[in-house]
């Protein structure tokens, strides 16, 4: 941008501060007291995207939005009307979880004093949306999960246009994902793939810790497609997404069919097709399919240990429940007190307008010399025993480079530990990723719970054609 394209800055702000940028996660949803761990963690199910239409019947119930009007005892999927019921019931035997649907012809809202708005719930779900949520609705959305909520996404098969207004759910959730007012810019790490896969048995990864592999609901093995889609992951943009079952042949980045990942201080999964919890019973009329109980996957564990994690249940420390206090532990996280709390390379937290800052007037330059140059930027957070941790900042990455191949600058986010021994590097960007505006990265800082770490940037660049990484609005967010 502007005046970063020339090959020397002006040194601006005198203090040296070492650094690191940490993003703010507030724990359970913005103004909800945490919850004891006696109260039950609350999923709320959407009905208002045609989640009915057609052959589809992707509700926990006909009585709406309290369930328990229909049965308030149930032991059976039957005990609730809906295709969802196997999952609802599920959930509310375990006498853990108190569920509502938010009914056909409501809104989505977060904020407001409905009893329906997101921010009485700890974790949403969006079975198969098929029509476009508004901008408000979206709002609503991304902050829920930005302030510390869960967000179950589930998709179908591109061309499952149920109602037919020429939309379908690759098309809602990717609309969601990259045209909001929060952050369009791949805020979860993935895009669901415009496929249509008519049949396979995916396998999940190989893992004895992961919460969703591992929840007390069961051991994940696996799940089946019957006409599903896939999603394409972005570590880049997120480095906390993770693919957890993928598409048979498929690994890493491409052919996820159940991710998870997260977005402030809040947690996101993923899954590509409805048939998994399509538990083949729901109002007369419709065609339906127990994909729930298919012996080719274990799809009744895989959404029941999912909501678990996503609503900050025992033994998965995050979403909207559990026993941490919400806080946000970095200092001077926007820069605005200058070089206090950070330690810093000569000039790297300014208020020079050579690079605009994305809110008040400092910031943290990094590069921008053209010339070989490294420099540092970091604090040191202790993060509290039990507690989910997000590091979150806004980077903007300018560049005289003309290259669309060569990575020759670079900006590195490190967790160091007290020895000042690497322990992770979150992520890695170059003059390649140059851009306009500020872009959201986060970051996963859950397993240093109980440790005092300290986080560290450090840009490094060649010997011609300047990059600057320019860093603002940082946190450390615990919950």
């Amino acid at each position: 941008m502007l005046g970063s394209r020339r090959p020397r800055r002006r040194v601006a702000c005198a203090a040296a501060v070492l650094g690191m940028l940490l993003a703010g996660v507030t724990a359970g949803q913005a103004g909800a007291t945490p919850a004891a761990a006696a109260t039950p963690h609350r999923v709320l199910f959407d009905n208002t995207k045609a989640e009915t239409a057609g052959n589809a019947d992707w509700i926990i119930g006909t009585s709406q939005p309290d369930p328990l009007g229909q049965d308030a005892t149930p032991s059976a999927e039957n005990d609730w009307t809906g295709a969802l019921s196997a999952w609802g019931v599920g959930l509310q035997k375990t006498g853990d979880y108190a569920l509502k649907t938010l009914p056909s012809g409501n809104t989505i809202t977060y904020g407001t004093s409905s009893a329906l708005d997101l921010k009485n719930f700890d974790t949403f779900v969006l079975p198969e949306p098929n029509v476009l949520l508004s901008a408000a609705e979206k709002t609503a959305v991304m902050k829920f999960v930005q302030n510390g909520g869960g967000l179950f996404l589930i998709s179908d098969h591109t061309g499952a246009d149920r109602n037919n207004d020429g939309i379908d759910a690759v098309e809602v959730i990717n609309d969601l994902m990259t045209n909001n007012s929060v952050d369009s810019t791949d805020p979860f790490g993935f895009s669901v793939d415009t496929l249509s896969i008519s049949t396979d048995d995916p396998k999940a990864i190989t893992s004895t810790t992961d919460p969703v592999i591992n929840g007390s609901f069961g051991k994940v093995g696996g799940s089946i497609i019957r006409s599903g889609t896939t999603a394409t992951l972005k570590p880049a943009d997120n480095s906390s997404v993770k693919g957890l079952v993928y598409r048979t042949g498929s690994s890493g980045n491409t052919g996820a069919f159940f991710a998870t990942s997260t977005f402030g201080s809040g947690r996101v999964a993923f899954w590509g097709d409805s048939s998994p919890i399509d538990d083949g019973t729901g109002q007369s009329g419709n065609t339906l399919y127990d994909g729930w109980n298919d012996p080719a996957g274990t799809n009744a564990p895989l959404a029941l240990n999912a909501t678990e994690w996503l609503s900050g249940a025992t033994g998965s420390s995050g979403g909207g429940g559990g026993t941490c206090t919400a806080a946000q532990l970095l200092g001077n996280p926007g820069f605005e007190s200058g070089s206090t709390t950070w330690s810093a390379s000569s000039g790297v937290i300014t208020n020079d307008t050579g690079e605009p800052a994305r809110t008040g007037t400092y910031k943290a330059w990094m590069n921008g010399y053209g010339s070989a140059h490294t420099d540092t930027l970091s604090q040191t957070v202790n993060i509290p025993t039990g507690c989910a941790a997000t590091l979150s900042l806004y980077l903007h990455i300018d560049t005289a480079e003309t290259t669309t191949t060569t990575a020759y600058d670079t900006l590195k986010v490190q967790v160091l530990n007290s020895g000042g021994t690497v322990l992770s590097t979150l992520g890695t960007y170059s003059n390649l990723d140059a851009a306009p505006g500020y872009a959201l990265k986060t970051f996963n800082l859950g397993a240093y719970a109980g440790q005092s770490v300290t986080v560290k940037l450090t840009g490094a660049e060649g010997s011609t054609l300047q990059t600057s990484f320019v860093v603002d609005d940082t946190s450390v967010s615990v919950s």
